[in-house]
C-alpha cells in the first residue's frame, strides 16, 4: 500500500505541476510570469501589464466557489489540516480533498497567488494515502502511516528531494521517528521520486550557485544570519495570521466571493512587483546569484511577506514553504551583500552562500522543523560544504524562534481554532502509568513454613483467590492459588506446609508500566504481588486496580482539556 500511495503521490505531483503551468499560461501567456519582468499578456496585448490586476480576481471567482461548495478544508496552506487529521482524526481525510485541492491551488497559483505548491501536494498526497487506507480498512495506526507516505511522496516528487520528503513526513506529519513508520515512508518517497524524475529529469528544480566559505573564521557570521532569520520567520507567522484576522473583521460578504475581492488588492501589489507572481522561483534564483541590489532584495522580502499573507488571508489555496524559502533567500543575500561592504573578503563567503543558508534558516524558524530544513537545502544544492554553516544558522534560528513564539506557522492555525495537537494526541495511559501508582495494599503473605490450614484460613478471611508466600526473612518466593488448594483437598493428598503448594510466579515491580503488567496479568493470574528490590511484597495489582488507575488518568485528562473554551474545542476522543 505504501508503494501504491507513493506512486499516486508522485503522479499527483506531476499532474499538479502541469496544472499550475497550464493555468499560468492561460492567465499570463508565459510559463513563469515572475521571470517575465512585467511583460504584458500576449493573449491580451491591449491591456499591457494591467492584465495582472484582473488575473487574481478571475482566479478567485473560479476557485472560491469550488472550495466553498466541495471541500472547505482545501482553503489555506493545507499542512495543518493534515497534521490534525493524523493527530486526532485517526488519519481520515475526505477523498474529494485531493481533487479540489489540486484544482483550487493550481488556479490560485496560476492566477497570481503568491504561495507555494508544497502545501497543496502534501494535502493531495495525504488525502490519497488516507483514501487507500480507508478503502482497505486498515487500523488507525497504519492509516496514519499511509497519510505520512502520501505527504512524503508529494514533497519528494515536487522538489526532487526524497530524503527531505521522508523527514518532512516524520518530523511534521507523524511527529515521531519509529522504525515501523520509517521503512514504509522511505518506500513511498522512493517511488514518488522515481516518477518525478521520469517526468522532470534528475536535476534539481532550482539552479543554485555552489557554496564557498573562504575561512573557518567566517562561521560566527552565520550565527548573525540565524538570529535575523528567526525574526523574519516569526514575523511571517504573525503577519500571516494578523492578515487573516484583519480580513475576517473587514469582510462581510459571502465566503465564496472573498478570494475575488481580495484578488484586486493582490493584483495591485503584483502590478508594482511582478516578481511576486505565483511561486517565484526565478527571482529566488536571481537573488542568490547576486543579480539584485540590497534595497531591492529587502523590497522583495517585504513584498513577499505581504503578498503571501494577503493570498492566504482572502481565502487562497497554497503553501507557505516556498514563500519562506523566498524570504530566506532575500534576507540572506542582503545580509551577505552587506557583509561584503563591511568586512574583508577573506572572512565573508559569497552573498549567494548566505542566501542559501537563509532559505533553510527562515523555514526552520517558521515551521520549527530543523531536520527537514537542513536536509532539503542540502538536497537542493547537492553541496556538502554547506552543511556546517547551515546547521549552525538553523540551530540558532530554531532556538530563538522557540523563545519568542509559542507556535509554528502550522500549529498556530490549529490553536486559533481551539485545537492543541499535544492534547489531541494524548499519551497512552497504559504506557505512562506505573504499577506503583495503581497497586493497592497486598493481603498479608503466608510464610513458606506455615501449615496449610493457616493458608486456607487466610484465603477465607480476606476473600481472595491468591496469596503470596515469603520465606523466613520476608522475601517473596511465589504464590498459592485457592484453586490449587481445592484440587489438593479433592485428591485427599493434603500437604502439610505452604511451600508444598507454592508456585514460583514472577512478581511485578513498582517501576513497570501498566502495559507490561497487563501482559503478565492476562497470561498468568488475575492478581499479582508487587515486590521491591529487596524482595519484600509492597503491594498487589489486579485487573480492577489497573482499570481504576486508567479511569482516573482519563478523568484528569478530561478536566485539563475542559479548561479550553468549549465552543472552540473539537469533540472529545479517548
Amino acid at each position: 500500500m505504501a508503494l501504491l500511495v507513493g506512486a499516486g503521490a508522485g503522479a499527483g505531483a506531476v499532474l499538479f505541476r502541469y496544472l499550475i503551468l497550464l493555468f499560468t499560461l492561460v492567465f499570463t501567456g508565459h510559463r513563469d510570469y515572475s521571470a517575465a519582468s512585467g511583460a504584458g499578456n500576449p493573449w491580451l496585448p491591449s491591456l499591457g501589464v494591467w492584465f495582472v490586476v484582473a488575473a487574481p480576481v478571475v482566479g478567485g471567482l473560479l476557485y472560491g466557489p469550488l472550495i466553498q461548495r466541495f471541500a472547505r478544508e482545501a482553503r489555506g496552506h493545507g499542512v495543518p489540516e493534515v497534521m490534525y487529521a493524523v493527530a486526532d482524526q485517526g488519519g481520515r481525510i475526505r477523498p474529494q480533498v485531493a481533487v479540489v485541492k489540486s484544482l483550487a491551488s493550481a488556479l490560485c497559483i496560476g492566477s497570481g497567488g503568491s504561495v507555494g505548491r508544497e502545501g497543496p501536494i502534501v494535502q493531495i498526497g495525504s488525502a490519497l494515502g488516507s483514501t487507500v487506507g480507508q478503502l482497505t480498512r486498515v487500523s488507525e495506526s497504519r492509516l496514519r502511516i499511509l497519510v505520512a507516505c502520501g505527504a512524503a511522496g508529494g514533497i519528494s516528487a515536487t522538489f526532487n528531494a526524497p530524503i527531505a520528503g521522508v523527514f518532512f513526513a516524520l518530523e511534521l506529519i507523524l511527529r515521531d521517528f519509529e522504525a515501523n513508520s520509517f521503512g514504509v515512508v522511505v518506500l513511498a518517497s522512493f517511488v514518488a521520486d522515481v516518477i518525478g524524475r521520469a517526468a522532470f529529469g534528475s536535476s534539481p528544480f532550482l539552479s543554485l550557485p555552489s557554496f564557498e566559505l573562504h575561512s573557518p573564521l567566517g562561521y560566527p557570521l552565520f550565527v548573525g544570519l540565524g538570529l535575523i532569520a528567526a525574526v523574519v520567520g516569526v514575523a511571517f507567522i504573525r503577519v500571516l495570521y494578523g492578515s487573516e484576522d484583519l480580513a475576517d473583521r473587514l469582510w462581510r460578504g459571502p465566503e465564496w466571493l472573498r478570494p475575488a475581492a481580495g484578488g484586486l488588492l493582490l493584483g495591485l501589489l503584483l502590478l508594482a512587483l511582478p516578481q511576486l507572481y505565483g511561486v517565484g522561483y526565478a527571482p529566488l534564483e536571481h537573488a542568490v546569484d547576486g543579480r539584485y541590489v540590497i534595497a531591492f532584495l529587502l523590497l522583495l522580502l517585504v513584498g513577499k511577506l505581504l503578498a503571501t499573507s494577503l493570498t492566504i488571508a482572502v481565502g487562497g489555496s497554497g503553501g507557505v514553504f516556498a514563500p519562506s524559502l523566498f524570504m530566506g533567500a532575500m534576507v540572506g543575500s542582503a545580509y551577505g551583500a552587506g557583509l561584503h561592504h563591511l568586512l574583508p573578503g577573506s572572512l565573508v563567503a559569497s552573498a549567494g552562500a548566505y542566501g542559501l543558508v537563509g532559505m533553510g534558516a527562515v523555514f526552520a524558524a517558521a515551521a520549527r522543523a530543523p531536520i527537514t530544513a537542513v536536509i532539503i537545502i542540502f538536497e537542493l544544492t547537492g553541496d556538502y560544504r554547506i552543511i556546517l554553516p547551515l546547521m549552525l544558522a538553523i540551530a540558532v534560528s530554531t532556538g530563538l524562534s522557540h523563545l519568542i513564539s509559542r507556535d509554528t506557522i502550522y500549529t498556530l492555525k490549529l490553536r486559533r481554532r481551539g485545537i492543541d495537537l499535544s492534547a489531541a494526541r494524548s499519551p497512552n495511559p497504559m504506557s505512562v502509568l506505573c504499577v506503583g501508582e495503581a497497586m493497592r495494599p497486598a493481603p498479608p503473605p503466608a510464610r513458606s513454613e506455615s501449615p496449610l490450614a493457616e493458608v486456607v484460613a487466610r484465603l477465607a478471611e480476606h476473600d481472595i483467590e491468591t496469596i503470596a508466600v515469603v520465606d523466613e526473612h520476608g522475601r517473596y518466593e511465589g504464590l498459592i492459588e485457592a484453586l490449587a488448594v481445592n484440587e489438593a483437598l479433592q485428591r485427599h493428598s493434603i500437604p502439610t506446609l505452604a511451600r508444598d503448594l507454592t508456585e514460583p510466579v514472577e512478581p511485578l515491580r513498582p517501576t513497570q508500566t501498566l502495559e507490561t503488567a497487563l501482559g503478565s496479568l492476562v497470561s498468568d493470574h488475575a492478581g499479582l504481588p508487587v515486590v521491591d528490590d529487596a524482595g519484600t511484597v509492597v503491594g498487589w495489582l489486579a485487573h480492577a486496580d489497573l482499570l481504576r488507575s486508567y479511569q482516573a488518568f482519563v478523568e484528569r485528562l478530561a478536566t485539563k482539556r475542559g479548561s479550553q473554551p468549549q465552543e472552540l474545542r473539537p469533540p472529545a476522543r479517548v
